[in-house]
């Protein structure tokens, strides 16, 4: 079962186990993890689930879309070169994650 660390904005982490085949927004959603808005559902037309995923992490994920690309620069928080919409991020077996969670998301 992956784990998700979510480190929020004041250093603070929190461990979620996820499943496999969930994003990092709907697990995030579903266990209360603070700062993780999911406005739209993850139906990738909005900015409220950003996050910066750890660098050593990017490689088990393909490059943003062009939406997302296009949705990361409207994230109420500075774009970064690791950057993602969490709800573009897929559990996989095997894989914890390491996620920070921006100042602000709306």
């Amino acid at each position: 079962m992956p784990k998700v660390f979510y480190t929020q904005p004041d250093g603070q982490v929190r461990v979620v186990d996820g499943a496999v085949g969930d994003s990092v927004m709907s697990t995030a959603v579903k266990n209360g993890v603070n700062g993780i808005v999911g406005q739209c559902g993850g139906t990738l037309s909005c900015a409220t689930c950003h996050v910066y995923l750890e660098p050593g992490e990017m490689e088990y994920f393909a490059d943003p879309s062009e939406d997302e690309d296009e949705m990361l620069d409207c994230t109420a928080s500075d774009r970064e070169d690791n950057s993602r919409l969490s709800c573009q991020l897929t559990l996989s077996d095997g894989v914890d994650l390491h996620v920070t969670i921006p100042d602000e998301q709306v």
